[in-house]
């Protein structure tokens, strides 16, 4: 199955150019997530796993040009016909945690067969120096794992994970020093700082590519360039392994862009062996 024949992909075509409140973004979010179930959910159904209220999902399929929900759910069934899924069939929470996040893996397999955007933001992020790495709160984890490894092939990496006052002096500085774009992780909850930094980032000129957890996600209307990849929700707090996967990938692309990257890893390698660096 292509990316533009996946249940998601036509979840997230049907959603286009309607304008959603968060409400309704949260609902389209759980929606393309679980994208396999939706077909076979009652509202109430599809209301406690978005975590909202029931008239909301009402009002979410009004809003998409539906007479009611059921209207809305006959359209995916014919649009989208899929078998539910096999998540009841597994033992405990912990069990439907792991298999929610390799749905998620499967579906960002799935969007990566279009290889273009991710080449398109690699070229983005390799062109710039310096460049600047934002992650804040859920999200520094993943900004510090990107800004790690960038740092061994790209010349000047600046890591942004504390907010704060000072973080638009940071991008000013970045700008100064000659940057042209900035990544930034992005992961609910969506701290507001991050959507006022971002709109700072553009105004100041870069150009601002953005792994977020979804398409419609509030970072969204911020970014140049959006690169969706799910969380799961299954826990007490959400799991990123598919946005961490989408930062290697992203890795992968940027060094495909940088001419010295293989012989500035060597040259780590070779000082490592020699200071000892690694036990392995």
């Amino acid at each position: 199955m292509s990316v533009t024949d996946s249940p998601a992909a036509r979840l997230q075509a049907l959603f286009e150019g309607h304008r959603l409140t968060p409400t309704q973004r949260r609902i389209a979010h759980s929606m393309v997530r679980r994208a396999a179930d939706v077909p076979f959910l009652s509202s109430v159904e599809l209301a406690e796993l978005a975590g909202v209220s029931q008239p909301s999902v009402t009002r979410f399929a009004v809003a998409l040009g539906f007479d009611g929900y059921p209207a809305l759910r006959r359209h995916l069934r014919e649009v989208a016909p899929a078998e539910p899924s096999a998540d009841a069939a597994v033992a405990n929470e912990y069990q439907q945690a792991v298999e929610a996040e390799i749905a998620n893996l499967r579906h960002l397999a799935d969007a990566l067969a279009d290889p273009a955007p991710v080449a398109r933001a690699g070229q983005v992020l390799a062109a710039s120096r310096p460049l600047p790495v934002l992650g804040l709160r859920a999200a520094a984890a993943q900004a510090y794992g990107f800004a790690y490894f960038a740092a061994k092939v790209h010349p000047d990496v600046r890591l942004l994970d504390e907010g704060g006052t000072m973080i638009h002096d940071r991008i000013d500085a970045a700008v100064h020093a000659g940057a042209t774009a900035l990544l930034c992780f992005a992961l609910p909850r969506h701290p507001r700082e991050v959507v006022d930094t971002l709109a700072y980032a553009r105004e100041a000129g870069l150009t601002v590519v953005t792994v977020a957890d979804s398409a419609f996600a509030p970072v969204a209307k911020v970014s140049d360039l959006l690169l969706p990849a799910a969380v799961g929700t299954g826990l007490a707090f959400d799991t990123a392994c598919a946005p961490m996967l989408l930062g290697r990938v992203l890795l992968e692309a940027m060094a495909d862009e940088l001419p010295d990257a293989q012989a500035r890893l060597e040259e780590f390698d070779a000082k490592a062996a020699a200071r000892g660096l690694f036990v392995d």
